[in-house]
């Protein structure tokens, strides 16, 4: 439960995302379907990206 309160349960809520984007290219690429896998792949950095981004705005810097 400190593990948490000392993440936040946005970021937390984030992590799980990028998680199941991950694991759901992993599964969409050993089917066969490479290009889809990559695309799909793409998304959790991007996502990242945009959290980090959202946090700097915030924080003021």
């Amino acid at each position: 439960m400190d593990f948490i309160k000392k993440i936040g349960v946005p970021n937390l809520f984030m992590l799980a995302l990028c998680a199941l984007i991950i694991i759901v290219a992993e599964y969409l690429f050993l089917k066969g379907y490479q290009m889809h896998a990559i695309f799909v792949g793409l998304w959790a950095p991007t996502l990242l990206g945009i959290a980090i981004f959202i946090k700097q705005i915030k924080n003021g810097r």
